[in-house]
């Protein structure tokens, strides 16, 4: 623990309450007095925290992972059921270097008349050399593990497997879930990128797949041909409010699915903004309440491979009254002036809470730390508070990587390498 005074420049209107030195995470939720936190990196899987006392949060259970080729960073609960993704670690260095490992060697090979030691592959291949034996294990064994894990936890002290549904290919992203049902980001056999797949939860030791949703282009196996390069276009994850679900889809923008029917998911609204604006698309937050006379949601892109001299992540605000002619009203950036470490790492948004009380959204902004943001006027959003966590011991900067609002209107922000931070904004 660490509640030594932060520097005024560093926080405005937000005070710390306590910091919980565990490893850094991929997402927290809380659920009454538990804060369940997912982890990034193995052997770290899911830790709950009883943060009853939230000046002394306690750590009541830890679920390690075994082996180092899948992680958990996500983590979803409703009740006393918890859902967690399981997605093949390392998935983008592993799939990339194994698609171009065996190119580069014989290439290496012909230029060089001998064999490339690792050292030189990975120089050609841009990774470290530790990596290429990582490569060689993958083309050797594959991944099958990929998909998620349902949990009791009735005894928060005592987490309880009940369940793992594997899918394919890399497995599960980021997804949501409710008493009913889970709404799975997941890659499946004969598919291009991550699609939708609802997995009713009634009996949640058997999950049932009820339903699948992806965009035109994505279903390869059914003829279909995607209209772009790669996994550019993919679903990141869909968030339900009432008969909807709010999908972020990466390179592709925004869609509204209609759930009405949860057998028959249907497509009924789509705003795409790419290109000009370079950042992917990572999360559709609809606002469940009229904000200024209209129905409006939140949209977060995703710092991702920041190229200088372009717009960082940002948020959007669009109206939605008519989804099926959804029309941008504002964006909101943070300038690199605001952060001393913003050239030090991810700069830029990537996450909110995924649930809204008033007209406050909470963003987590990597090497920005926490923004608090004011939509009570959507075409004028307004910083009202933020808070920037100084680097953890042996890090260069901080990278707040999501967050999280309780029912007391405390915010717990969890930083992708080290520390979860229990914060309280002053309303004034």
């Amino acid at each position: 623990m660490n509640d030594r005074a932060i520097d005024p420049v560093l926080a405005r209107n937000v005070k710390r309450v306590a910091r919980l030195d565990i490893p850094g995470g991929g997402q927290v939720v809380v659920q009454g007095h538990h804060a369940y936190v997912g982890h990034m990196k193995p052997p770290h899987g899911t830790t709950i925290v009883d943060v009853s006392d939230p000046a002394h949060p306690r750590v009541v259970a830890t679920i390690p992972l075994v082996g180092t080729a899948s992680h958990t960073h996500k983590v979803r609960v409703a009740g006393d059921i918890m859902v967690t993704n399981v997605e093949m670690n390392n998935r983008h260095l592993l799939r990339r270097g194994a698609a171009r490992l065996d190119e580069a060697r014989a290439r290496l090979a012909q230029a060089q008349g001998r064999d490339a030691t690792d050292d030189e592959l990975a120089a050609d291949l841009k990774v470290k050399p530790g990596d290429i034996e990582l490569i060689r294990r993958f083309q050797r064994d594959g991944y099958r593990d990929g998909g998620f894990k349902v949990w009791d936890i009735s005894d928060k002290s005592k987490p309880r497997l009940l369940h793992h549904e594997r899918t394919f290919g890399f497995g599960v992203h980021r997804f949501d879930m409710d008493a009913s049902y889970a709404y799975i980001s997941t890659e499946m056999e004969g598919f291009v990128g991550n699609i939708l797949v609802i997995y009713d939860l009634a009996r949640p030791g058997k999950p049932e797949e009820v339903a699948r949703w992806w965009m035109p282009g994505q279903h390869t196996a059914g003829g279909e041909k995607p209209t772009w390069s790669g996994y550019k276009n993919r679903l990141h994850h869909a968030l339900r409010v009432g008969d909807t679900m709010w999908a972020a889809c990466w390179h592709a923008g925004l869609r509204v699915i209609d759930v009405s029917d949860i057998r028959k998911p249907a497509t009924i609204g789509a705003y795409d903004y790419h290109p000009p604006f370079p950042e992917p698309t990572h999360t559709v937050l609809r606002v469940p309440f009229e904000v200024g006379g209209r129905d409006v949601a939140v949209v977060f892109d995703e710092e991702h491979d920041h190229v200088p001299g372009r717009l960082h992540a940002g948020m959007w605000v669009f109206d939605v009254s008519d989804v099926a002619n959804i029309k941008p009203i504002s964006m909101f950036h943070v300038s690199e002036l605001d952060s001393p470490w913003s050239r030090i790492g991810r700069f830029g948004a990537h996450q909110p809470a995924e649930h809204m009380e008033d007209t406050l959204v909470y963003a987590s902004w990597f090497s920005g730390g926490l923004r608090i943001v004011d939509i009570k006027d959507p075409a004028a959003p307004v910083e009202v508070g933020h808070y920037i966590p100084e680097p953890a011991a042996g890090h260069k900067s901080p990278q707040s990587n999501d967050v999280d609002v309780d029912s007391r209107g405390l915010v717990y922000l969890l930083d992708r390498d080290v520390g979860l931070d229990i914060l309280e904004f002053d309303r004034g």
